[in-house]
Formats: structure tokens, sequence, C-alpha cells
């Protein structure tokens, strides 16, 4: 029985090794299904080896499930998401509007049943862990050139408090020149991930990889705005880095949506290596203005656009290059560091 269950676990180990090398990315939020969406014809001529979807992948904004299926079955009938489909593989997480409802958190009461419409939509396999436990947090992993990818969708909804109504903490500082919605909590009893997902998460930044790709559907290197971002719970950012820290967990880099446009942000914190979040939300949405952001080293691109990460693995230090383009396929954004540049001293 002991050989048994080991070779089965040597063969699932196989399978997920032996998948072709992922060398790039292409990831993007906040497409409506009652848009065009032209942009899915752009990420198909670059050619993507994965595409991540971070969230807002639908606006259902619903507590009809027959509303939300409706909304996902016109996503799919899209003859650019169709195309993407059939030629690329896909992996999302998701974020408030096809959660269930705008900005919602822990207290959505239809929330399980949105799950599975998620994961059936997404073709999550029936054995999934996804499906075994409460949220859709999960991780994939991928190998080539002897260097591991390690890719961490996280779940900002199912597990999270409610935010904090905004009550002019911030109203002496010029650059707030629009209507805030929310505050940063200050009790450390509150939570954005929720003990199960952090315990998980844990686990996952303690196994081996060389670089770490962390999705999440809300900005998480970006300062305090006053609209949804991992600044609303400030002890769970600085939790997020402690455990980057105690875990010695290199090479993590964060995408992000949500916000109707695009940027470049890099965090410093002590002791650790510059986290960067590339923020890529804006599929078929858009936005009047950017927030103030003193992380932002590039952008905003307020126009509709997609993300693209792409790792020269063959190199001895891997090179890895993040870029914004906008529909028209113009590049609009380009950093490049080295992996190399994401390690603990």
């Amino acid at each position: 029985m002991q050989r048994r269950i080991l070779f089965c676990l040597l063969v699932l180990v196989q399978a997920v090794y032996a998948q072709k090398p992922i060398s790039k990315i292409a990831f993007g939020s906040c497409g409506h299904e009652d848009h065009p969406l032209p942009v899915f014809r752009t990420i198909l001529q670059h050619k993507p080896d994965l595409f991540i979807f971070l969230g807002d992948n639908i606006y259902a904004d619903t507590d009809d499930m027959q509303v939300m299926r409706r909304k996902y079955g016109q996503l799919a009938a899209n003859k650019g998401f169709k195309a993407l489909r059939a030629s690329t593989p896909i992996i999302a997480t998701w974020d408030d509007h096809d959660f269930g409802r705008n900005d919602a958190g822990r207290h959505y009461p239809y929330k399980d049943s949105s799950k599975q419409i998620f994961l059936d939509f997404f073709k999550e396999p029936a054995a999934s862990g996804r499906r075994q436990r409460a949220g859709i947090y999960t991780s994939y992993y991928y190998q080539q050139y002897g260097k591991t990818l390690q890719i961490i969708l996280l779940d900002n909804r199912t597990f999270r408090d409610n935010l904090l109504p905004y009550r002019g903490e911030v109203k002496n500082d010029p650059r707030y020149k629009y209507e805030l919605d929310y505050a940063p909590h200050t009790s450390k009893d509150s939570t954005l991930l929720g003990e199960a997902q952090w315990k998980w998460l844990e686990q996952e930044l303690r196994k081996p990889a060389d670089l770490r790709i962390i999705g999440s559907s809300t900005q998480f290197s970006i300062e305090f705005n006053g609209y949804e971002a991992w600044a609303n719970f400030p002890h769970e950012q600085e939790r997020m880095l402690n455990l980057i820290k105690e875990t010695k967990a290199n090479g993590v880099l964060f995408l992000s949506g949500d916000v109707h446009y695009a940027e470049l942000s890099k965090l410093q914190y002590p002791g650790l290596y510059p986290i960067y979040d590339l923020t890529s939300s804006g599929l078929s949405s858009t936005w009047d203005f950017a927030t103030p952001n003193r992380n932002r080293i590039k952008g905003p691109v307020m126009e509709n656009h997609f993300g693209m990460v792409t790792i020269d693995w063959q190199k001895t230090d891997p090179l890895i290059q993040l870029e914004i383009k906008d529909v028209p396929g113009k590049q609009r954004i380009v950093h490049q560091l080295k992996l190399s540049e994401l390690q603990l001293k």
C-alpha cells in the first residue's frame, strides 16, 4: 500500500513538472461581460504560456445565482475569450464583482454558491482542494530549466472583515482631492485573509521555489488611498512582509487588479528586498483618475490594457520583464529586474 501511495505521488509530481515551461505570463482584471473585450485578441497575438484572471472577471453584482450564471455565459460566448481559452491555459481568482457584491467580504450570504459557479466556469477539477475547503485560494508549480516558478492566488473576499468607513483621517493631506470611502483598520483583530488562509500561505512560502508570483485581487504595495487595498488592513500588510522574511521566501512578486488603471509600485520594508506590485486593471473598465501613491514608480495607464511578465529562465541570473500593453499592443510600462534582486541578504 505504501509503495502504491508513493507511486501515485510520484506520478502526480511528474505530471505537474512535465507541463510546458512558463516563460510568458499575461494577466488582467476588470473586464465587463457586456463589453466587446478586444483586448483578448491583442493578448493572443503575444502568445502567452499562461493567462491569469485577477478578479472582476465579470460584473455580477447580484444575489441571484441565475444572474451570475448568465453573466459567466456571456463571457464564455465572447469570441476573444473563446479563442484565449482554446489556446492558453487559464487560472483565476476573484474580486468583489464576481464574488457577488461591490466591496463585499465574508458576510456576503451567497459566497458558497458563487464559489461553485466560479469553480465550474474555470473548470476546476472535481478533486481540487479548492472544492474541499472554504475560499478559492490555491497555488501552482511549474519547472523550467532547473528553476521552479510558484504562482499563489489569494482569496481577498471570503474571509475579509468589513471595511471601516472614512471619517476624515487624512483631511489635511492636500493630495486627497476626492471623496474617500474607507479608513485603515486599527485593530489587529480584523483580518483580510483569515487564519486558515494565513496558515496555508505560510506552508506555501516555505516550499522551495525560485520565483514566487502572488496574485492579489486588490493592490498590495500601494499606500493608503481611501479605496480598497491591503493598506486598509495595515497589520495584515505588515504580517505578509514579515512572513516573507520569516519563511526566507525569496523571489516574491505581486500582481494585482481592481482599480481600473495600471501602475507599477515598489514597497521598501526593513530587512526585505523590494516588493514589486504590477497592477493591471482594465481589460475593459476605465477610471477617471489615479489615486496618490508614493510607491508608484511607473504609470499610471488609464486606457484599457493587460499585464505581461516575461522571464528569461536560461540566463544564469534570470531576467524578469514587467510590462503593461494597451489594446493596440503598444508598450505603456516596462521594467526589468534580475531574479537576484528579489533575494534576502
